[in-house]
């Protein structure tokens, strides 16, 4: 542990000097059959520990796993039959033309792609795709409240929470703030009815039928009151609403302007090369 400790501190010392040629020597640490490491190569949060000692134990940690991992390859690649490497290095090629191209296809979008959609695109794509829009769960907006049950003055709350005037509901605001233990209000956004049942804690059997004939319901426990009030309703089957899918329509509308671009770019780089000679079919 202590010649390990030894190593770090020298690194340091060794780290300034330089060649005859003005570059800094690189300082092996660790030598697995034929493959060095070198210092610089070991990660920052490796060498930078706690203590010298954990400093130490942790270095030497991560080059005993190096040195496995080495000798592991280096044993795997002589013995590996000729057929199966050249596989191997068939899908390396693979790989790195794809990462390459998948770079450049990503620089190029955020260089040049027009990323800003208006909200009339998104009403149009939505007008003209309304059948990819269907609802598969039934969704609501609404106002959830959980209460003690020992709340003051609850049968106000209650009114309060049927109310649709505005400042009724300020006042159910600062009621709820005061005493609530849960208060969510789902007026502005819509969520679906199975969250909605999750909050209650209950198994609601047949949303349809309880959605159309009720907009208040109250249910609780031996500790709790559970108030929902539901302004609006969607059934599933039915049209979605535009807010409600608004966010996917910018995830598809996004994702063909990405395809276009990068056919685009394709077809731009393979008639350049055309030009230019740069591509011939023998």
């Amino acid at each position: 542990m202590h010649k390990v400790l030894i190593a770090i501190l020298m690194a340091f010392v060794l780290a300034g000097c330089i060649n005859s040629n003005n570059q800094v020597k690189r300082i092996p640490v660790a030598k697995a059959g034929n493959v060095m490491l070198y210092y610089d190569e070991i990660p920052d949060q490796v060498k930078e520990g706690g203590t010298p000692a954990d400093s130490a134990a942790t270095l030497r940690n991560y080059i005993n796993k190096w040195a496995k991992r080495e000798l592991m390859f280096q044993r795997a690649e002589t013995n590996l039959p000729p057929d199966l490497r050249n596989d191997i290095e068939k899908q390396l090629d693979e790989t790195r033309i794809n990462l390459v191209v998948y770079e450049y296809q990503r620089m190029m979008m955020l260089q040049k792609m027009d990323t800003t959609i208006s909200r009339e695109e998104l009403e149009n794509y939505y007008s003209k795709n309304g059948n990819s829009f269907m609802l598969t769960s039934n969704i609501v907006k609404a106002l959830f409240i959980k209460l003690p049950v020992e709340t003051p003055n609850l049968n106000k709350i209650r009114t309060l929470a049927r109310s649709k005037n505005p400042k009724d509901l300020q006042e159910l605001e600062a009621s709820c703030f005061q005493f609530a233990e849960k208060f969510d209000d789902f007026n502005e956004e819509w969520i679906t009815m199975d969250r909605l049942s999750l909050e209650l804690k209950e198994d609601i059997s047949n949303q349809e039928n309880y959605l159309k004939r009720t907009s208040f319901y109250e249910t609780g426990d031996s500790s709790s009151v559970y108030l929902v009030s539901i302004s609006d309703y969607r059934l599933r089957g039915t049209l979605a609403p535009f807010e409600y899918v608004m966010e996917d329509i910018k995830r598809i509308i996004w994702n063909n302007r990405r395809i276009e671009f990068i056919q685009a770019l394709e077809n731009g780089i393979y008639n350049d090369a055309l030009k230019e000679n740069g591509f011939k079919i023998y």
